[in-house]
């Protein structure tokens, strides 16, 4: 999907745990699934010759790793994927029951339909890009730079959106309302960093961005040296909008991306842009109030805009139509897109099977409408009252630690608790879904119907500023695997997908289900507390409830978890980014510390029986986490993730933080002189 839903995703929520053929092909390929149930731990998975105190990750995960390779459509292989791919089966059960036809229901006949129109393939070898000509027309018109404002706004209204975000998110210090939000982008590589390279491959990588560009512009149409220049043009614009954006670590400072400020204050800061053509464009009110989360990077760009000839820009409008279309149009265009992305950037070998993209796909675009399908059929009731129980013990457990923290004062600790005691939790799927009843869905357009949900996405959200926030509305669909933790709404969320093995066990043992499930609620009400997280109060604001010095020794003690993570190496000398990692390796952390300290409850303080499989309930504990993050990972994916992920690899998720678990040192006698071992003294004391 074009970056709209992603950007929103992300502005509103600050972490989360972890984004061809015809249809009678896809029946052949999908004709030798075979449901399994999985043990929820299986011995066959260890490498027994590992020391669990030289390396747990190894020592847990080591033969599954040996046996199970990263297929050549992954960029990695693990838990998470596998989950992905058992979720990816049930929905194609439903699609294809969808595009048959055989149901009446309005929602149904528009999943199948959308389903349907990404599988002809025929039908999209011979469109081409003929459904985009519109949109190409109508950069080719552009004359000024009044015009290339009114573009701006205009492809803003349908999702793919040149330079910047705008969008309707919670008021950072008045979370009950939505308000106008401006956010940086207009960048083709993942990361302002990529071009300014100072390494070989990072030189690598914008180099063969550069020819991908060029490519790809052939592909339009155009000769192989007006491609040449046309690549020039767009890797100088980028470029220049790389050295105005933010970098990723100051990205994560809420407060100083928090700038609030009337509509006319920032139209005397960007006096080159004209606010009201753009919103004129776009459609909508302009609004009286707006947050600009990087007020430089919107000044450079306004003068940016002007320095620039309007023959440029037009140039980078149709770059980016089809940047963000590509994925969806015709093989030559499909696999010159993976060839960049996949291939150079993550180092798959193959595309995806295209009934894969085409799911994804059609899941994102009409999220929960599949959902509803999806949690009736696959999501029992037992399931989320089970849940509801892990997350009761989880903040009683939580309540615990806060209550006899010995570095925190009383004053603090009380906000705490009020802030703990008020977390939200949604399990499942929403209470209320949405209606995508006026989308226009059709079998003829598979771009079409992609950019026909994006208007409809981006109305929706528009239309929400100015008015209050939606409590019961979810940032996930029902059937992703993942979860969230929202600072402004200060809730917890776990959709029925990841309600699964390794993660949930139906009918495990409470180690594993603590150990894994639990360990991921642990985490996520952890992120309520983290160096992001804990600068919102229980209400969602953005305030400062601390104590001066709380703050002081919290900011102390986190320390300790970037040192160690900047001290680990992953590939050759490249180590985990502490700084960037931090908010999720205190949630690792924390998850890990909470929810033992529920498990110990739940089991009445004995964590030494019964065994099962050979193994006591802590050990079961420390195995199930460790399971979770088990993964093959290719180099090239590991290399851009640590440039840009705020998460640590599945190794150090491990290995990283259990070494700050005392409890593991017992479970598993951990002494000194193991590599894992960490001096009581040295090791990281938070929640």
């Amino acid at each position: 999907m074009f970056n709209f839903k992603g950007i929103i995703k992300i502005m509103l929520f600050s972490a989360s745990l972890i984004a061809f053929a015809s249809c009678n092909e896809t029946k052949k390929e999908t004709s030798d699934i075979v449901e399994q149930k999985e043990k929820s731990i299986d011995s066959a998975n260890f490498d027994f010759s590992v020391n669990p105190g030289e390396d747990f990750f190894k020592y847990t995960n080591g033969n599954w790793m040996k046996n199970n390779p990263i297929p050549d459509a992954e960029s990695r292989w693990g838990a998470f994927n596998i989950l992905n791919l058992e979720n990816q089966k049930k929905l194609l059960t439903l699609f294809e029951e969808a595009a048959s036809g055989s149901h009446n229901d309005p929602k149904w006949k528009q999943i199948g339909d959308f389903y349907a129109s990404g599988m002809d393939t025929a039908k999209i070898e011979e469109a081409g890009i003929s459904p985009l000509k519109q949109y190409f027309e109508k950069i080719d018109a552009i004359s000024s730079i009044d015009d290339v404002l009114k573009m701006t706004g205009e492809m803003a209204s349908y999702g793919m959106n040149p330079f910047f975000h705008f969008y309707a998110g919670a008021d950072d210090k008045n979370s009950e309302m939505m308000v106008a939000s401006l956010y940086q982008g207009g960048l083709g590589l993942p990361d302002r960093d990529y071009y300014f390279p100072k390494d070989d491959r990072s030189k690598m990588i914008l180099d063969e961005y550069k020819k991908h560009l060029g490519k790809m512009f052939v592909l339009f149409g155009q000769s192989k040296e007006e491609a040449n220049k046309s690549s020039e043009t767009i890797l100088n614009i980028e470029t220049k909008i790389a050295e105005a954006s933010s970098t990723r670590l100051e990205l994560r400072d809420p407060v100083k991306n928090y700038n609030k400020m009337l509509i006319d204050d920032l139209q005397k800061k960007t006096s080159n842009f004209n606010w009201t053509l753009f919103f004129e464009a776009l459609n909508v009110e302009k609004p009286t109030d707006i947050v600009v989360g990087q007020p430089k990077f919107f000044e450079s760009i306004a003068k940016l805009i002007k320095s620039v000839p309007v023959e440029n820009w037009k140039i980078f409008f149709k770059w980016k139509i089809l940047n963000e279309s590509a994925a969806y149009l015709n093989n030559a265009f499909v696999n010159q897109n993976f060839e960049f992305y996949g291939k150079i950037l993550s180092g798959s070998k193959v595309n995806q099977d295209r009934w894969k993209r085409v799911l994804n796909t059609t899941s994102a675009a009409l999220g929960e409408a599949v959902g509803k399908i999806y949690t009736e059929k696959y999501f029992p009731a037992s399931s989320k009252e089970k849940m509801l129980k892990l997350v009761a013990n989880l903040k009683l457990a939580l309540k615990d630690r806060i209550s006899n923290l010995t570095w925190m004062s009383d004053a603090t600790k009380e906000k705490a608790l009020v802030k703990l005691e008020k977390i939200n939790v949604k399990i499942g799927y929403p209470d209320k879904w949405k209606d995508y009843s006026s989308i226009k869905v059709i079998r003829d357009s598979y771009i079409t119907n992609i950019i026909n949900t994006n208007i409809f996405e981006v109305k929706d959200n528009l239309s929400k500023i100015g008015k209050p926030v939606d409590r019961a509305e979810w940032g996930m669909t029902p059937q992703t695997v993942n979860a969230y933790y929202s600072p402004n709404m200060n809730e917890i969320v776990f959709p029925a997908a990841i309600l699964q093995p390794p993660f949930f066990f139906p009918d495990g043992d409470d180690a594993v289900n603590y150990g894994a499930i639990g360990v991921v609620i642990g985490h996520e009400m952890t992120h309520g507390f983290d160096d992001q997280g804990r600068q919102f109060d229980a209400n969602g604001n953005l305030t400062d409830w601390w104590t001066p010095e709380d703050a002081s020794k919290f900011n102390e003690k986190v320390k300790v978890l970037v040192n160690q993570a900047n001290a680990y190496k992953i590939i050759d000398d490249m180590t985990v980014n502490g700084e960037l990692t931090l908010g999720e390796n205190i949630a690792d952390f924390g998850g890990l510390t909470v929810s033992l300290v529920a498990l110990n409850k739940a089991l009445n303080k004995n964590l030494e029986s019964p065994q099962i499989d050979g193994f006591t309930p802590l050990q079961r504990f420390f195995i199930s986490y460790s399971q979770v993050w088990r993964q093959n990972i290719r180099d090239e994916e590991t290399i851009r993730r640590l440039k840009e992920d705020v998460h640590s690899p599945g190794e150090y998720r491990v290995n990283g933080a259990l070494p700050n678990v005392p409890e593991f040192y017992q479970a598993f006698n951990i002494k000194e002189g193991d590599k894992l071992y960490i001096p009581a003294e040295k090791r990281a004391v938070i929640w």
